[in-house]
């Protein structure tokens, strides 16, 4: 579970960048939507990690908290991206 949790973890970062390098702005989109499938699947095992009791209740809500802020900041940027 902790290497599921740090390989969505790098994966985020890193379809940023790989999106922000291509050509188009559909391309960088579809980048951000992998992100985000990465930031879910955090959030996703965080849940399973609580609930079999590895960690506490108050870390769980510590970590979901900044998940989801980048949760949130990524529906911001695709959202923008797509306004454009």
């Amino acid at each position: 579970m902790t290497n599921q949790i740090r390989r969505a973890s790098i994966s985020i970062p890193s379809n940023i960048a790989e999106g922000a390098a291509r050509n188009s702005t559909k391309e960088f989109i579809h980048f951000l939507y992998i992100s985000l499938g990465s930031q879910q699947e955090i959030d996703t095992q965080l849940l399973i990690a609580k609930n079999l009791e590895y960690i506490s209740e108050e870390k769980y809500a510590e970590i979901v908290l900044k998940i989801e802020t980048v949760g949130k900041l990524l529906n911001g940027l695709i959202k923008y991206l797509k306004s454009k």
